[in-house]
């Protein structure tokens, strides 16, 4: 029986050479072909797919074999090729005018896997009805899948490669003026995670009185000083000690395939993903007095609530992944759109992640407000009523046996208190998330790319994050180790 793939939060992912295979992507992307030719016209189907990916191993040859396959059912490849950032890949759809995008990545995921990613033909995540759609499309046996070699394809110019960074470019400079960040004489350290952001920034400042020293910019697919390329802790703690020895103004961070951001402030400190969204609102609402609604995943910060409320935007709450977030953005025409894993994307441009154009806007506002990223939060919560207070517990799981039983006790769950605080609601729309007294929130959550569950948290009390992320655990079923 074939290995049945099925597509999580953001694409599929697997390990390589045991679920992640050449015929798995093969018959991944025969899929897509079939969705695409479900879902459009002949004629716009020859608009075609633009194929990239990261620099995980093997990423040339399974980008490869992906066009092979969408140029065997005679559909134009537009080929970025790998070592192409995320957000690279999404703009180039609507650049190049195309229906969509294969990339081949898994983004933050450890360094045994890879991921297969699509994109529509607004350079976002195709929408949970459409992921069902390519996965009940899939063909069960390699057999069905059509495939042309890539030199044949070549010469017949069904793939075509093409180099995406000045298009994007020119976007970058259409959405910020980046001139003033060359010129103000910043030190900037840049943690790559070896990943595909290496040298974007660094081009981007180049020319001025800006100094940006990268690291971990050259390709190992190994990722040595981090267990994977996720800007969170303890993975950005190589970049943030950089940051400290070349005493810089502040670290910017990016996953490996470039579409996360993280962000360390002038003293060596990691600045969390929640707390970056909430500066990236308040840069657009406060600093360029732009307006728009705000679209967060709710497993993210509700200090956006409080920055709508004081600058009369609508927030409106989606469940985990941009597969929701993108779709809600394009229908709201939204500011601002972000979730909990440092991913962030902005009105004029693609409904996508961007961690390149992230780090640009938090430098932007350092240059804008001429204040250390320290000061900014100072500023930031002095607009939502104080500090918030977040932190996050992953515990792989042990069985799916273990998974239905903790789901079990998560449904039946109705605790009057979570660490020392009343409980005020429960939403179930993407997993288990308990509302607090003072606008805070406790969620446990399975994870949609890995076999995970994960318990986060924010509160205005800091004292408390301990004991609510605890109680999150003892609600799971799983030993506290806090």
């Amino acid at each position: 029986m074939a290995f049945k793939i099925v597509f999580g939060t953001d694409g599929w992912r697997g390990k390589i050479a045991e679920e992640y295979t050449f015929d798995n992507v093969r018959r991944c992307t025969q899929g897509f072909v079939r969705y695409l030719q479900a879902t459009y016209s002949p004629a716009q189907v020859q608009q075609g797919v633009v194929v990239g990916g990261d620099k995980r191993f093997g990423a040339e040859d399974f980008t490869a074999a992906a066009a092979e396959v969408l140029a065997g059912n005679n559909i134009p490849v537009h080929f970025a090729g790998a070592g192409t950032p995320t957000p690279v890949i999404s703009y180039s759809v609507v650049e190049r005018q195309a229906i969509g995008a294969i990339n081949i990545t898994a983004s933050h995921n450890p360094p045994s896997d890879n991921g297969f990613k699509v994109r529509d033909a607004h350079g976002g995540a195709i929408d949970p009805a459409g992921l069902k759609q390519i996965e009940a499309a899939i063909p069960d046996d390699i057999s069905e899948v059509q495939r042309l070699d890539a030199a044949s394809a070549l010469e017949q110019g069904l793939i075509v490669s093409f180099d995406p960074k000045p298009a994007y470019i020119a976007q970058v400079h259409r959405l910020i003026d980046v001139q003033p960040i060359i010129d103000a004489g910043l030190t900037v350290v840049v943690d790559n995670m070896w990943g595909n952001g290496a040298g974007w920034l660094s081009g981007l400042l180049a020319g001025g009185t800006t100094r940006v020293i990268e690291i971990h910019a050259e390709r190992n697919p190994i990722f040595p000083e981090m267990r994977r390329p996720e800007p969170i802790p303890p993975n950005v703690d190589a970049g943030l000690a950089a940051g400290v020895r070349y005493g810089a103004d502040a670290v910017c961070i990016m996953d490996g395939d470039a579409d996360r951001c993280g962000f360390g402030d002038e003293q060596g400190h990691f600045i969390d993903q929640l707390r970056v969204f909430g500066l990236l609102a308040m840069y657009f609402l406060d600093v360029r007095g732009q307006r728009g609604p705000i679209v967060k995943t709710l497993s993210t910060t509700s200090m956006l609530e409080k920055l709508g409320q004081r600058f009369d935007v609508p927030v409106y709450q989606t469940g985990v992944g941009f597969k929701y977030v993108a779709p809600k953005m394009m229908e709201v025409d939204a500011l601002i759109g972000g979730e909990e894993s440092g991913g962030y994307a902005f009105r004029g441009h693609v409904p996508e992640r961007d961690g390149i154009l992230s780090n640009l806007f938090l430098l932007d506002l350092m240059v804008r407000t001429g204040l250390k990223p320290t000061q900014l939060l100072e500023r930031l919560f002095g607009l939502v009523g104080g500090p918030h207070y977040y932190d996050r517990i992953d515990t792989r799981l042990a069985s799916n046996e273990f998974k239905v039983e903790s789901q079990a006790r998560l449904d039946a769950a109705q605790p009057p208190f979570v660490g020392g605080l009343k409980v005020t609601g429960k939403v179930t729309t993407d997993g288990y998330k308990f509302e607090l007294e003072d606008g805070g929130w406790l969620l446990v959550r399975f994870s949609g790319t890995e076999p995970l569950i994960r318990v986060y948290c924010e509160t205005t009390h800091g004292d408390k994050v301990a004991a609510i992320l605890a109680d999150g655990m003892k609600l799971a079923g799983l030993e506290a180790n806090v």
